[in-house]
């Protein structure tokens, strides 16, 4: 069987079995919770604070691993990165940071696709050590350490026949995806990642210099868990727990098509769009375009196979695609299609985009066009069916404004072989670094917003693209949890201006 995920190959590198998956290094127990600021710390001063946790600095021997990220095209030498082991870890890498005025970014998964979760001389807070799971059957809640990757995740909670929305790739950090919207298989059932968030334990500023410990929940801090679901990246605090609904799910119905090269793509693309967003809402599905194949992947919650190609009966009646299907705990199935790292591409670049109505045959003719000449095997036009789920808010809200959209999509170039020379001195970086921007601007007549987790540096308009009319009441709520803006990027959000300040 050929699995495909949206950045690359998909390889079947674990069999069904027919127990769950065991991650290694995920423990039951929760991480140790620091207290809240003491007197001191909320009139503005702290005692100096002391770095701790697993501690890398660059005349460590592991820092080159420590340092770079999953997008080799990007890389940066910090000045110190602090491997959180608790809570506490964090509240004194923040003070410290504070303290030292010194520039920080917080990282859990390292597939930042800007570069932006790593900085030059500066404090990268690390919480991908951060592991604990707590699962209440009963309650159908998940607390779980923001060190968790999506991996990890869906294979815990399927142990207990359990889910919640994730994205496809497992190596992605589960506090990221989510943080920014989420989105995958389970997403038309589900909703996104955020809807299913119902609080987090968060490390924010506190006073002048110092830092401090929040439980954010509907009933607590209900504006800050507003914006956490969608625009929580690095933009108001770090996260160390997150807490979650969670879903029964027993089996799921897995079907993979592939149609050899890219001739029939305007029928199948058309069908697609027309089906898959409006399909049973237990249908999850991605189409991906690559130069010399194209491939559907679907999965069906609680159902079967046949119900599966049912629903997709009108893309699947195109040509001759060889069709494969699979049916298990959604534990199994996820890790199944896994890939190494180290079998991707070393460098990408990737543009994002909501579609709000069917493309036209023109819209289809530049995937087309320009599929045919991408730079390499692994460059692809991937899409995400939406709608079902997504459509509605989950209670409280949200900050991720997309969910009127038809469908999901983004052209993406891979290249590179990892472990050799950097991404910026790649003889093939200058070609594959123009076809994606000449891609994504043919497609803007058709395509509306973007996606905060697939951000472009050069994007105008980036503040309405990825959060549309949400932005000012973001701005605000920044200006109450980080109103000195310590919690900044490159396209961070900033806190509104207060004439009375806090």
């Amino acid at each position: 069987m050929h699995d495909f995920s949206r950045r690359g190959l998909f390889r079947a590198t674990a069999a069904a079995g027919a127990g769950a998956v065991v991650v290694p290094g995920i423990t039951a127990v929760e991480a140790p919770v620091a207290s809240a600021a003491s007197a001191e710390a909320k009139s503005g001063k702290c005692p100096p604070a002391q770095l701790t946790g697993r501690i890398v600095r660059p005349e460590s021997p592991d820092y080159t691993a420590a340092r770079l990220g999953w997008d080799q095209l990007f890389s940066h030498y910090p000045l110190v990165i602090v491997f959180a082991q608790n809570t506490q870890d964090v509240v004194n890498a923040l003070t410290w940071a504070r303290q030292h005025d010194v520039a920080l970014r917080v990282r859990s998964g390292r597939h930042s696709l800007e570069g932006w979760s790593n900085v030059d001389n500066g404090l990268v807070i690390d919480i991908s050590e951060l592991k604990s799971v707590h699962i209440d059957t009963g309650l159908r809640i998940a607390r779980v350490g923001a060190g968790l990757n999506q991996l990890e995740a869906v294979t815990a909670l399927a142990r207990k026949n359990l889910a919640v929305t994730t994205g496809t790739e497992g190596s992605v950090g589960l506090a990221g995806a989510t943080l920014g919207g989420g989105f995958g298989f389970l997403t038309r059932w589900l909703g996104m990642a955020c809807d299913s968030l119902v609080g987090a334990e968060i490390v924010v500023p506190s006073g002048d210099e110092c830092a401090e410990v929040i439980e954010v929940d509907p009933r607590n801090h209900s504006d800050l868990l507003w914006a956490l679901r969608g625009a929580g990246n690095g933009n108001f605090g770090i996260i160390t727990s997150l807490t979650y609904k969670v879903t029964p799910l027993n089996s799921v119905a897995y079907v993979q098509a592939m149609w050899n090269g890219i001739a029939d793509l305007p029928g199948i693309f058309d069908a697609w769009q027309r089906t898959a967003p409006v399909a049973d809402n237990r249908l999850g599905t991605q189409l991906e375009i690559h130069r010399n194949q194209i491939l559907l992947f679907a999965v069906l919650a609680e159902g079967t196979p046949a119900q599966a190609r049912q629903m997709l009966a009108p893309v699947l009646s195109i040509g001759s695609p060889n069709v494969t299907e699979q049916t298990g705990n959604w534990g199994e199935i996820y890790a199944a299609f896994q890939v190494p790292i180290q079998s991707e591409p070393a460098n990408w670049k990737f543009f994002s985009q909501f579609t709000r109505k069917p493309f036209p045959s023109a819209a289809i003719e530049v995937i087309t066009s320009y599929m045919s000449d991408a730079p390499t095997d692994d460059s692809n036009f991937f899409t995400q069916a939406f709608g079902g789920a997504v459509r509605r808010s989950p209670r409280g809200g949200t900050a991720f404004p997309h969910r009127d959209a038809l469908f999901y999509s983004e052209p993406g170039a891979g290249w590179g072989t990892r472990g050799t020379q950097p991404g910026v001195c790649d003889p093939l970086t200058p070609q594959a670094q123009a076809w994606i921007a000449e891609f994504s601007q043919a497609l803007r007549p058709y395509v509306d917003g973007a996606y905060v987790n697939v951000p472009n540096i050069g994007m105008q308009d980036w503040e309405t693209a990825y959060w549309g009319s949400n932005f000012d009441r973001l701005r605000e709520i920044k200006a109450q949890y980080d109103p000195y803006n310590v919690f900044q990027y490159e396209q961070s959000i900033p806190p509104a201006t207060r004439r009375n300040g806090r």
